[in-house]
């Protein structure tokens, strides 16, 4: 396997889409990555020479991935919990951020419904 930003990539993917199981590099992303380095997005990553990856590994160094954006990511959510604004507290209640409808949807964000339970019926006399 070829190790690239502490990932693994698997060897039976082509490159354009191993370099996406790196948390932060996309599809676009991984395109613009093979086109500076000099790579085919077509190879496979088991036929990748050791100077294309080490290339590659140069290019990812150089853009914010994996545990520097987790870190980046997770600091800004907690700047906007921190300073109270709209967005920070929709964070910290988990409902959408951006102006989503809440009536019948946001279940991803909501999590699933809570069951109501019926009041209790009252005996007859």
């Amino acid at each position: 396997m070829a190790r690239i930003a502490g990932i693994n990539i698997p060897l039976n993917k082509r490159i354009e889409i191993g370099l996406t199981y790196i948390y932060g590099i996309g599809r676009q992303t991984s395109n613009d990555l093979l086109s500076s380095c000099g790579v085919a997005p077509d190879t496979y990553v088991r036929d990748l020479t050791d100077q294309e990856v080490g290339k590659l590994r140069d290019a990812i160094d150089e853009i914010t991935v994996e545990g520097d954006l987790r870190r980046e990511r997770s600091q800004s959510i907690k700047r906007l919990i921190e300073i109270q604004c709209y967005r920070g507290r929709r964070h910290q209640r988990g409902l959408p951020v951006h102006g989503q409808n809440t009536k019948n949807n946001a279940r991803t964000r909501k999590g699933p419904k809570r069951m109501s339970v019926a009041g209790k019926k009252k005996v007859k006399k």
